[in-house]
């Protein structure tokens, strides 16, 4: 997700707050939205992904 569309993002949420949003902006408003929440996963489980379980014992021995 780039800065363009982060920034798009809370451009829709600032506005939303003063005035009612369109109907195509509350769409494109949706979609940026399920497109960043997906970024975040995608990124929580890739890191996920990258850790190494160290059981207590072990650790205890290499000190």
């Amino acid at each position: 997700m780039n800065a363009q569309k982060l920034e798009r993002i809370s451009e829709l949420a600032r506005k939303s707050r003063v005035t009612p949003l369109s109907p195509a902006e509350l769409e494109e408003q949706a979609a940026l939205r399920l497109e960043y929440r997906r970024a975040v996963v995608e990124n929580l489980r890739s890191q996920l992904d990258n850790i190494t379980v160290v059981e207590a014992e072990e650790r205890l021995d290499q000190s």
